[in-house]
């Protein structure tokens, strides 16, 4: 019996591939490998597809993050505030900058950061705050603006999972002053390698984003400031624009996956994720709450279905942290989730035959397990 993988990169090139071939040789042949028309190209029709002015092309979203905090000024001694339910990078954009991470739990229903939570954690010294669009599905914008705004905080979207999620009708990554993309591979719009975007609304913002990612030059040898190698290669931009193309094409179906296995499974006891009124989700991952999460993945295995966990430890009680004092059951839904969550296949070319084979797997594992 084949495994059914949680992601299968080598179908969605397959779709692909003849077009993404064409435009690598394309690249190669116009040597334009660092920044360049392609990188150029992306951001405008990244841009177009967001709705919003200024794109900037990196080499990873952890970079697009660290731009971030950096245009803000934030640094030593100050706050930001993230969810401790999120990919490393998050916090990692805080640490490089000399801030301190400072965890709000987050909501039961969306398990994006909690707005209630963010205004419990507050202090003077509070910057910035960074909601993650948690496995696709937006976290509350305007609930968390509220509370940001009123005090003079800065909003940071992390939308690295988000690609193609709506909030309200608005594209995740176009809400707040500054966004960040990721094109890691495995995301709903992923490069053949690293990328990454930095979105600003203003524009003194993205120009400074350009300099920083580009040894902080605008000139050619006439550095204005200490900036960092953070450019997006012409490569990776040359196969995102092919992709950016099949993106929305691509959401339909992940949704039309969501569907089934929301359907099949809402009597079956394993726990859900939820989808709210404000959102279109993407469905960057299908996660489930299993309470016996080790039967439930081996019995899984055994079936012939892939699974993964996204992510087993908060980012409050990993070792690299455990200097500002995080413990067991300080923020408990995060941690609840945490030893409960489970991936299951979610990619746009998951045949109909293979997500059968998933929606009777689980039912029949839950049967057994619980």
């Amino acid at each position: 019996m084949d495994m059914i993988p949680t992601i299968d990169l080598e179908a969605q090139i397959a779709e692909c591939r003849a077009d993404i071939d064409a435009a690598v040789t394309r690249t190669i042949d116009n040597r334009s490998f660092c920044l360049g028309p392609d990188v150029e190209a992306f951001e405008s029709e990244f841009a177009d597809y967001l709705g919003v002015e200024h794109v900037v092309g990196c080499n990873s979203g952890t970079s697009a993050l660290h731009l971030a905090l950096k245009i803000l000024d934030i640094g030593p001694g100050d706050e930001v505030i993230i969810p401790p339910m999120t990919f490393v990078a998050t916090a990692w954009a805080v640490s490089y900058v000399g801030a301190t991470p400072v965890f709000a739990d987050i909501d039961p229903d969306t398990w994006c950061l909690d707005p209630g939570k963010v205004e419990s954690v507050i202090t003077p010294r509070t910057k910035a705050v960074i909601p993650v669009h948690l496995y696709g599905h937006p976290a509350d914008m305007d609930a968390i603006r509220a509370v940001c705004d009123s005090r003079g905080i800065a909003v940071v979207e992390d939308a690295a999972q988000a690609h193609g999620a709506l909030y309200k009708e608005r594209k995740a990554g176009s809400i707040a002053d500054l966004s960040c993309f990721s094109f890691y591979p495995g995301k709903n719009l992923g490069a053949c390698g690293e990328g990454g975007a930095l979105i600003a609304r203003d524009p003194a913002h993205a120009a400074r984003a350009r300099s920083l990612r580009n040894h902080g030059s605008t000139e050619r040898y006439y550095h204005d400031e200490v900036g960092f190698n953070y450019r997006m290669e012409g490569l990776q931009a040359a196969v995102l624009r092919v992709k950016l193309k099949r993106l929305e094409d691509w959401i339909e179906r992940r949704n039309a996956v969501a569907r089934r296995y929301l359907d099949a499974w809402a009597d079956s006891g394993i726990g859900l994720p939820t989808t709210t009124d404000y959102a279109r989700h993407a469905w960057h991952l299908f996660v489930l709450r299993a309470a016996n999460r080790g039967e439930f993945v081996k019995r899984l295995t055994e079936q012939g279905v892939g699974t993964a966990l996204h992510y087993p430890v908060p980012l409050h009680l990993q070792k690299c942290y455990a200097s500002l004092g995080g413990r067991e059951g300080d923020l408990p839904v995060a941690e609840a989730l945490s030893r409960e969550c489970v991936s299951v296949p979610m990619f746009a070319e998951l045949s109909k035959e293979q997500v059968e084979r998933v929606v009777s797997s689980v039912r029949d594992v839950v049967l057994t397990v619980g």
